[in-house]
């Protein structure tokens, strides 16, 4: 067993980190593993909204040359914080909050994108799911020029009870729908406000449409089938920033 400074590998060395309340992207564990140690790294993950992957053996081989014991735990390159001491902190430094709502991006170059648009455009925070979403690495760091070490992230198990969190804390949620009748430029960014945007394939999940204040559209002149979702993410902060800088 051999913690190294991407991963650590076995059982034990893992136990500990994730007891020591240690920042982990992900845990792979081997498909079918069982015994000492396995049942309790699940449930302290899942404490700690940390995504497991469910790997074969040879996806831990490719990773480490270390007897990794059927577990493998990727050491998080950010600090991940919890919302609603987040939106606390926010509203407290006297900011009118302005977060953006990440659903099913599995692309790290868009995370890492519009993690740095955000950040431009006055974003505070930054709305992750544990799962279904791509991971925070290197990749992701250099798309976003390392905004993503300087805005908030905010991962949470249920992007469902994030936009309750949000609601309890009057911040408006705005999703975006290509047939909405509200346009970007109608909404009124100057109140507390959370962006969410979606995959380019699924786009946004049913329930949390459901559950936004407004649904927006971003008018085209072209005929075609939409914007890029780290553009169309651009365009939406950019007018929030337009807004709040009076232009």
């Amino acid at each position: 067993m051999k913690i190294t400074s991407t991963n650590i590998i076995g059982r034990q060395p893992l136990i500990e980190a994730l007891t020591q309340g240690e920042q982990l992207e992900r845990i792979f564990i081997q498909k079918n593993a069982s015994g000492e140690g396995i049942e309790q790294i699940k449930l302290l993950a899942q404490q700690l909204q940390i995504p497991i992957n469910s790997v074969p053996l040879e996806k831990l081989n490719s990773m480490t040359r270390y007897n990794h014991q059927g577990v493998v735990g990727i050491n998080s390159i950010i600090q991940y914080h919890e919302l609603q001491e987040s939106i606390d902190n926010i509203i407290r430094s006297g900011e009118v909050p302005l977060f953006i709502m990440l659903d099913g991006i599995t692309d790290v170059r868009n995370i890492g994108a519009i993690a740095r648009t955000a950040l431009c455009c006055g974003a505070q925070i930054m709305i992750i799911p544990d799962k279904g979403i791509g991971a925070i690495n290197e990749d992701a760091m250099k798309s976003s020029a390392g905004a993503l070490q300087k805005i908030i992230v905010c991962r949470v198990n249920s992007l469902l009870k994030a936009v309750d969190t949000l609601h309890l804390n009057d911040i408006k949620v705005f999703t975006s729908e290509m047939k909405a009748s509200v346009k970007v430029f109608e909404l009124d960014f100057n109140q507390p406000a959370c962006i969410v945007v979606g995959s380019e394939d699924k786009g946004i999940q049913p329930y949390i449409t459901k559950a936004a204040d407004v649904q927006f559209t971003i008018p085209m002149l072209g005929k075609f089938d939409s914007f890029n979702v780290g553009i169309a993410a651009g365009i939406t902060l950019f007018e929030a920033s337009k807004q709040r800088m009076g232009i």
